[in-house]
């Protein structure tokens, strides 16, 4: 960050005012204000679609130590609104570096803020829940930024896999001396590059098709499986990516989903959605999978949930306890132990329009489900990232089962 720095100030719904030092482009910046948890892959967030339309702030206290490459991009452009970081390295120590951090960010104009209180923002975050920001280099006055951040959209509602999708269908083949073995269409829902070239390098040719891809779309390209992937904003406001989900289900091609496309999964099959408080945001969420009792470390990037089955449908509002921590409450039984944030009864099948279905993953911070199969059409979806590219990497097998899934729909 250089000397010359322009003072900055962050400012919340709720009238919280931060005041630091501009890092990054000169100007001003709204969106839904958010934080990460994770210690490594800034790189990777700045350009994960899933964050367009948010300002993120870093847990991590020292960001931009390694600088900027050409090849941990995530996609072609960095798609936070803001970020917010405690202290900036002053100087990039890699040897895959190309650029600073504070370079790119001002190249790409992306407003950013320095400032001490970090630790202070995200307490506030999550007693209060991720709310409607702005951060100004331009703007000395807290009141009359208050007053635009009050009248800036926010994120329920938000209909964002648009934006970031796609343009134009383009296929990934697998690298050199790797066969071909299945065809997948993935629809583009905020896709990050590592999604794609995970599964080409497992023998996946996938042709990456545009968020308003109709099943007729999709099912034109003769796939062996359709995978839908993360993106943005609210699950409810992408009725048509819900019933491409429905069209692919009814003609039984085998289905994967993370993330969005885990919560798309949900609504297609008569599930609600509902808004987390603060979300799910980092490299280090425990997820327990309830078929084998194994607990994965995994990365996650979401604010909106798919409701347990058996809560009141249609009501937003999320079984008791989700997205907060559990604090001492009492645990209920499980496999043998006890969990205190696995819901009970989570794991009984419920009915679909497509047969039955079952929850298949918990989140072990708050109970949040992580993860829906049905039991009678070949698909299955997860509410984490089995590619996350800066790790960890405990989930990535899901490609593999992916690929047996669609084995099994092979004639």
């Amino acid at each position: 960050m250089s000397n010359a720095s322009p003072d900055a100030m962050l400012v919340l719904e709720d009238g919280t005012t931060l005041r630091g030092k501009g890092f990054g482009a000169y100007g001003e910046s709204f969106g839904e204000m958010v934080f990460n948890t994770g210690m490594t892959g800034y790189q990777e967030t700045l350009t994960d679609p899933s964050y367009c339309g948010q300002i993120v702030a870093m847990t991590a206290p020292h960001i931009g130590n390694t600088g900027v490459n050409d090849e941990d991009q995530e996609s072609h452009r960095i798609w936070v609104s803001g970020y917010v970081v405690r202290e900036p390295s002053r100087v990039a120590s890699s040897w895959r570096a190309k650029r600073s951090l504070e370079a790119e960010l001002k190249a790409q104009g992306i407003t950013g803020i320095s400032v001490p209180g970090t630790r202070a923002l995200t307490m506030r975050l999550r007693e209060h829940g991720a709310m409607r920001a702005a951060v100004s280099t331009v703007e000395d006055s807290h009141e009359r930024l208050l007053e635009r951040v009050l009248a800036s959209p926010g994120m329920t509602g938000a209909d964002l896999a648009r934006i970031v999708t796609t343009p134009h269908p383009y296929t990934v083949t697998p690298p050199g001396g790797v066969k071909t073995r299945y065809r997948v269409a993935a629809v583009d829902l905020g896709i990050k590059n590592a999604t794609p070239r995970n599964m080409a390098d497992r023998g996946m040719e996938v042709r990456v098709l545009p968020a308003t891809a109709t099943a007729s779309d999709i099912l034109a390209t003769d796939p062996d499986g359709v995978f839908f992937s993360n993106g943005p904003g609210d699950p409810a406001a992408a009725g048509y990516a819900v019933a491409a989900m429905r069209g692919v289900l009814d003609a039984g091609v085998p289905v994967f989903g993370i993330c969005f496309g885990s919560q798309i999964l949900s609504r297609a099959v008569g599930l609600d959605t509902y808004k987390l408080r603060y979300g799910h945001r980092g490299v280090n969420q425990p997820v327990m999978d309830l078929v084998t009792g194994r607990v994965y470390i995994t990365s996650h990037n979401h604010g909106f949930a798919a409701v347990l089955p058996g809560a009141a449908q249609g009501d937003a509002a999320p079984p008791p306890g989700a997205g907060e921590e559990t604090g001492g409450r009492a645990a209920p039984p499980y496999a043998g132990g006890s969990w205190g944030v696995v819901p009970p009864g989570v794991t009984a099948p419920f009915g679909t329009p497509y047969g039955a279905a079952e929850i298949t993953h918990v989140n072990l911070n708050d109970g949040v489900v992580e993860g829906i199969r049905l039991l009678d059409r070949p698909a299955f979806a997860v509410q984490y990232h089995p590619e996350a590219a800066p790790g960890p990497h405990d989930a990535v097998d899901l490609f593999d089962q992916f690929a047996a899934l669609m084995d099994g729909g092979k004639k």
